[in-house]
């Protein structure tokens, strides 16, 4: 009989025992540091921009206007029949521009104020962008527009 309950406890110490892992294998090679994104330069997007603005997830053109980043520490844009816009660079992240306006005419809702913050990059030699549009005092449930620009060189 004891011999029966020795035999017993060893069987269940070795099933519960757990197995060791086989060691690391150190011939493997580590995977590759992501690139850094490389930061944009003014310079590098200075020039006039014909520029197209589209609804986000459409394909229709509500607007276009002239882009100015000649100059780096001045930006500015005008809409066919308007006077000059001042956007204000607000910050670089990594391969983006950072950029916020006033309060101006909308030329894609007539009649109302809007304030713009967006987002532009260089991506095959067009300057690409995502806008959001605030709409002051707006008689639409949508205060907010989401748009996508593209933008040529002139």
């Amino acid at each position: 009989m004891r011999f029966t309950a020795l035999l017993g406890c060893a069987l269940l110490v070795v099933a519960c025992t757990k197995k060791e892992a086989p060691p690391a294998d150190t011939t493997a090679v580590a995977p590759a540091p992501a690139a850094p994104v490389q930061t944009v330069s003014l310079a590098s997007v200075a020039a006039i921009w014909n520029v197209v603005v589209k609804p986000e997830g459409k394909d229709t053109v509500v607007t276009t206007y002239i882009l100015n980043t000649t100059d780096t520490t001045d930006w500015h844009f005008q809409f066919p029949k308007g006077k000059p816009i001042a956007m204000k660079i607000t910050g670089i992240r990594g391969d983006t521009i950072v950029t916020e306006t006033g309060i101006f005419d909308s030329s894609v809702r007539p009649g109302q104020k809007v304030q713009t913050n967006s987002l532009t990059w260089l991506q095959d030699g067009k300057l690409m962008g995502k806008t959001v549009a605030h709409y002051q005092n707006s008689k639409s449930p949508d205060s907010v527009l989401n748009l996508i620009t593209e933008g040529t060189r002139q």
